[in-house]
């Protein structure tokens, strides 16, 4: 089975999604013939290509109602396990993190790139990281245990700018306009960070629709309820 995940690391609901599904797909039988894929998504594709705090700018998009926003998510997060520390968070654009996610699909493989995926979420929304940093962005691949000289040398260029636009595009083509999405087999979908049970019965339907094998262990926008979306003007709410 395969299951591509559409998101963007500045969506925080992404993040959120990510932890419920991993949790379901820990408990589904079928874990060991599940390919987990992350393709790219932008909430705002024209963001500045420099650093700015996260208060300024959800301030200026949303007004009074920003620091509730961030405050429910906050909360949900520490419910997953998860830590938002919104004062130190940095907007940037992610076009240069989802070229490196690529990078590291193709290169390590879907495994190694779901590994940097957590660490970029993680760190963009605990830690200050600066996803248009190229270094901090190296930094990353590093802790989750990759080379950096390949992925220093990959950020220096502009390699798999098309290729990502492209993916991109078919997100557009598919009709997804809220991340995060997850695609099960090219066909179903589920939108937003939905409960894991959720995520488990998704995975169990899908598994009985397509007669998937599994292979068991024998050892044993506003970013509001649940999504973030893209609105008319290309600007997250």
């Amino acid at each position: 089975m395969k299951v591509e995940i559409y998101s963007d690391i500045a969506c925080p609901w992404c993040h959120v999604g990510k932890a419920r599904f991993e949790r379901a797909l820990a408990a589904f039988p079928g874990a060991g013939s599940v390919e987990v894929v992350y393709r790219p998504f932008q909430l705002d594709p024209t963001a500045s290509e420099a650093p700015r705090p996260h208060r300024e700018v959800l301030a200026a998009k949303y007004g009074p109602q920003a620091l509730a926003m961030d405050e429910r998510i906050t909360q949900l997060g520490a419910a997953e396990g998860l830590t938002f520390d919104f004062d130190t968070v940095v907007e940037n654009n992610s076009l240069l993190a989802h070229r490196l996610l690529r990078f590291v699909l193709d290169t390590w493989g879907h495994a190694a790139q779901a590994r940097l995926k957590g660490r970029l979420l993680e760190a963009h929304f605990a830690e200050g990281l600066d996803i248009g940093d190229r270094d901090r962005l190296a930094d990353a691949a590093v802790a989750v245990g990759l080379d950096r000289e390949p992925v220093a040398a990959f950020l220096a260029g502009d390699d798999l700018a098309d290729e990502v636009a492209g993916e991109i595009d078919q997100a557009r083509q598919l009709g997804i306009t809220a991340v995060p999405t997850f695609v099960f087999e090219g066909k179903w979908m589920v939108q937003g960070g939905q409960e894991t049970s959720t995520f488990l019965r998704a995975l169990e339907q899908v598994a009985k629709e397509t007669g998937t094998v599994i292979e068991t262990d024998q050892d044993g926008g506003a970013c509001a309820d649940g999504a973030c979306e893209v609105p008319p003007t290309g600007h997250a709410h």
